[in-house]
């Protein structure tokens, strides 16, 4: 594989540099670093999301004729990179990079004209509806209703682990139409204004809530919620087809960048004495283990390049995205466990603290948000569909076992 870049690459590459450094100001910077889990606020994202689009930049993944910046696979690669390397702000996927497709994809122009415009400049926000209290992975069991009362449908249900759902405008839900046939043929799939009446959203706290101080996931209820008949996305009992769609984006995201800055963290702490002890990176042990994860870390980054070039000639990404998911969820994985193994114990203070206690971090400062990324990326490699999953369609749909 040639990996070398041109002179118009060089250019881009610094032209993202320079965007960077002009809009990833101080006050961004500092709450990137310092916060337990990379974690902002909503107006933060709208802050930089808003950068990115008066830049032509927010929709790396959009076609031009809806916004996006008609990148090559390789300006898409060095733009991801260089966001990694300067720490930036992730974009906000639930809108941009996996209900928008489906629009585009399956949904009719006025659906196209009303839902695609305001997503991109960021007056929408979107959350996503699909796993439910007794449907995880076996998201073809789901039991949320909608029912045909004429103009509209009548929802009733729950979905849970709903990410960011209290700060959503709109959620993207697979809803049961039917209960005929196979479990897949009756399953639509539903735009739902969040104001809607009867809609309850009751936060789930998590492990690393008490340090991280960002509540994070949701359950949301639908109590005889009307949602109208133009928000249905192509035809009733369809909404199967359209979210395997909808899961190639979610599963084919490029890791590799993120990884690379997380090996790198892991490196900076390994070279740090600890209260007197020598640095962990002395031990051959963890030596062998921290080499072993940047090759494969590299060779994911490989793995990936090779995708987008296929993405570049026009093809969907197919089954190659449950091999990004799963290999990418993994090292993730194994990235933050190295990183926990390399803290030791200075990881315990960041641990939540009972009321009267001195509320701060009292370990050493690379250990800030080690604990906290530690418990938040168990769920990793469940969501997207488990990577039992990924390895059972890599097998049948790769294999052809």
């Amino acid at each position: 594989m040639d990996l070398s870049f041109t002179k118009t690459d060089a250019e881009f590459r610094q032209e993202v540099v320079d965007f960077i450094s002009e809009n990833f100001d101080d006050d961004l910077r500092g709450k990137m670093a310092t916060n337990r889990n990379s974690y902002l606020p909503k107006e933060d994202h709208v802050k930089w999301q808003n950068a990115l689009a008066k830049k032509g930049w927010l929709a790396t993944d959009w076609p031009v004729e809806y916004g996006g910046p008609g990148w090559t696979p390789t300006q898409k690669y060095i733009f991801e990179t260089e966001m990694a390397n300067a720490n930036a702000p992730g974009i906000m996927p639930f809108g941009l990079k996996m209900c928008a497709p489906v629009i585009m994809k399956f949904g009719n122009e006025e659906q196209k004209k009303r839902f695609l415009p305001r997503i991109l400049s960021n007056e929408d926000w979107w959350c996503q509806g699909y796993s439910e209290p007794g449907s995880g992975s076996d998201l073809a069991s789901l039991q949320m209703k909608a029912e045909d009362k004429g103009d509209h449908f009548l929802c009733n249900g729950s979905k849970i682990w709903t990410t960011l759902a209290q700060y959503a405008d709109w959620i993207f839900c697979l809803v049961r139409t039917s209960t005929e046939g196979k479990r897949q043929e009756g399953i639509s799939f539903l735009l739902i204004d969040m104001k809607t009446p009867g809609i309850k959203i009751d936060p789930i706290q998590t492990l690393d809530l008490p340090v991280s101080g960002m509540q994070e996931v949701n359950q949301v209820f639908f109590d005889d919620v009307k949602v109208p008949k133009e928000n249905l996305i192509g035809e009733v009992n369809q909404g199967w087809t359209y979210a395997k769609y909808l899961l190639e984006f979610e599963r084919g995201n490029a890791y590799a960048g993120r990884l690379k800055r997380g090996v790198e963290k892991i490196r900076t702490i390994a070279f740090s004495e600890t209260d007197g002890n020598s640095p962990v990176i002395e031990n051959p042990d963890f030596r062998q283990k921290l080499a072993k994860l940047e090759v494969e870390v590299q060779a994911l980054e490989m793995t990936e390049l090779r995708i987008l070039s296929k993405l570049g000639s026009g093809q969907n990404m197919g089954p190659a995205s449950s091999l990004m998911k799963c290999r990418g969820t993994d090292l993730y994985q194994a990235v933050v466990e190295l990183a926990l193994e390399a803290v030791g114990t200075t990881a315990v203070p960041f641990l939540p603290l009972r009321p009267g206690q001195n509320e701060e971090p009292v370990g050493a400062d690379y250990a800030s948000g080690v604990a906290p990324r530690y418990f938040n990326a168990r769920k990793v490699s469940i969501y997207g569909g488990s990577n039992e999953i990924q390895r059972n369609i890599m097998a049948k749909l790769i294999l052809g076992l």
